[in-house]
């Protein structure tokens, strides 16, 4: 009796194990309505010369297209992302600009139902030069209309 019983806990275990898995392979969804981000620009070699700013994000559904750069003066605005991927909680994608010697980035996400954080890593085309914006959301509840929609 205890081969049976021993058995079938493995087959329990197993079946816990694979339910997990698919469990972990679902997407987490961010919650729709208002994100406060926090964004903070690091640059290379150049400790403190990095701004600061937070900005409302009004995020209606998926992030279809991915998540926008929020930094000022940007020069991937207006871009278009591409290879969108999520997985779990992570979600990752890139953005190009069309062109020769355009910028372009890799962005790297983790989501949770109420918030976020990721990290865009730029190249500027035609510079050996890299940054990388850094972005920390959390719910806020329900978009108002001033909020910026991607």
């Amino acid at each position: 009796m205890a081969k049976g019983v021993a058995a079938g806990t493995v087959v329990l275990a197993l079946a816990a194990g694979l339910a997990a898995e698919s469990a972990a392979e679902e997407p987490v969804r961010l919650r729709p309505g208002a994100y406060e981000v926090e964004v903070r620009l690091d640059l290379p070699h150049l400790d403190g010369a990095g701004g600061r700013k937070a900005v409302r994000l009004c995020l209606d559904g998926p992030p279809v297209r991915g998540l926008p750069v929020l930094g000022d003066n940007t020069p991937l605005a207006g871009c278009p992302a591409s290879d969108l991927r999520q997985e779990g909680d992570a979600l990752s994608f890139t953005i190009a600009c069309e062109g020769r010697n355009q910028p372009s980035a890799k962005a790297v996400y983790r989501l949770a139902p109420e918030g976020f954080e990721g990290r865009i890593a730029v190249r500027l085309g035609g510079k050996n030069m890299t940054l990388t914006e850094v972005q920390t959301g959390r719910w806020r509840g329900a978009c108002a209309a001033g909020d910026l929609r991607p």
